[in-house]
């Protein structure tokens, strides 16, 4: 007990995943990026029954101050990653203006995916991060005995990464293409934290879209005045960018946390709700509380989109909490319901 935790945070957190890049936004405290080929609704909702039967009232959080990247730096990422062609061409092109500048390509790899994750970012916070992530990674420089002159080419590769040319217009291309992937992942991941079993957290920031990589990068200033503002705002019109949508979603689950309580303490219940397209996931929490998500959105566009599908919710009348949309029980086209925003927060108002 003495050891295993600076072990764990040394050679695993600290040292593996700063060499391992397969998808960065995997590489998280308490993480396990080999989960990749495995990932689906069902271990979600496995860990999530496991939590509500042994720690209910467990912390459950996205973004700390000790997590590598932010939950919406994460989201980003995952989003792009469904999204091949691009993956392909910002791999491609990072890996080849590594090796002409003399880094290794695993660093371009990281490099082009933190740019995704944070862009648009300065070159301070940059270069702050990626010497912590080549010296953590201590391959090619470290802390004791580092070698500043392969610390010096990194550094040029992200300032020439960051200029007009072939690497920036790949990464911006990146995210233009997934503008409706990110803003899904944004929002459904946040609103399937605030309505899991356990105590949520939301670290101090995140209740916008934040993009800050690790410490010292997560502990800036928090604006609380735009904060304000934006959610006096929300109390009598609708969200007007992903900033406000990710705030809506944040406040109103919090809301109702406080206001059904009952629903989310320990002697309450989470059931997986049954949809009938894959892309879709849906959660209830003590009968009165319902959450709909849509996952891998890329390879939902591709497929056509919601066409049919459907989600079942429990007998009822409800009601969207975002979207102040009224919906009945039972079977509920998911194009309908997610027709404004690709979540849905419902609270049972009636029988």
């Amino acid at each position: 007990q003495q050891t295993w935790g600076p072990v764990m945070a040394k050679g695993i957190e600290d040292t593996t995943f700063y060499r391992w890049h397969r998808l960065v936004a995997l590489n998280e405290v308490g993480g396990d990026p080999t989960v990749l080929d495995e990932a689906g609704p069902q271990a979600l909702h496995s860990w999530a029954a496991r939590q509500q039967e042994s720690w209910p009232l467990g912390m459950t959080t996205l973004s700390t101050h000790d997590t590598k990247r932010s939950e919406d730096v994460r989201a980003r990422l995952i989003a792009v990653a469904g999204d091949a062609a691009a993956w392909e061409r910002c791999s491609r092109v990072f890996g080849e203006a590594a090796e002409q500048a003399g880094v290794d390509r695993p660093t371009g790899h990281l490099l082009w995916q933190t740019l995704v994750g944070a862009w648009p970012i300065s070159p301070d916070r940059l270069h702050g991060y990626l010497t912590k992530a080549v010296r953590e990674a201590k391959q090619h420089t470290a802390w004791v005995d580092g070698d500043p002159d392969y610390e010096a080419r990194v550094l040029a590769l992200a300032d020439t990464a960051v200029a007009a040319g072939p690497m920036r217009e790949a990464v911006e291309d990146a995210l233009a293409r997934s503008a409706g992937a990110v803003r899904a992942t944004v929002l459904g991941a946040k609103l399937l934290q605030l309505l899991l079993p356990g105590v949520p957290d939301t670290y101090q920031g995140c209740e916008l879209v934040d993009l800050s990589l690790v410490d010292p990068d997560n502990r800036r200033p928090v604006d609380f005045d735009t904060r304000g503002t934006r959610l006096g705002r929300l109390e009598s019109g609708p969200p007007e960018d992903l900033d406000d949508e990710k705030l809506l979603v944040t406040s109103r689950a919090l809301r109702l946390r406080r206001d059904l309580s009952a629903a989310f303490d320990a002697d309450g219940s989470y059931e997986p709700l049954a949809t009938s397209n894959e892309h879709a996931v849906a959660v209830c929490r003590g009968g009165a509380v319902a959450g709909v998500v849509a996952r891998a959105p890329h390879h939902l566009a591709a497929t056509g989109g919601w066409g049919t599908g459907t989600v079942r919710l429990p007998g009822g009348r409800w009601r969207d909490e975002l979207t102040g949309r009224e919906v009945p029980g039972g079977e509920v086209p998911l194009v309908d319901l997610l027709a404004t925003l690709p979540v849905a927060l419902l609270r049972r108002t009636g029988e």
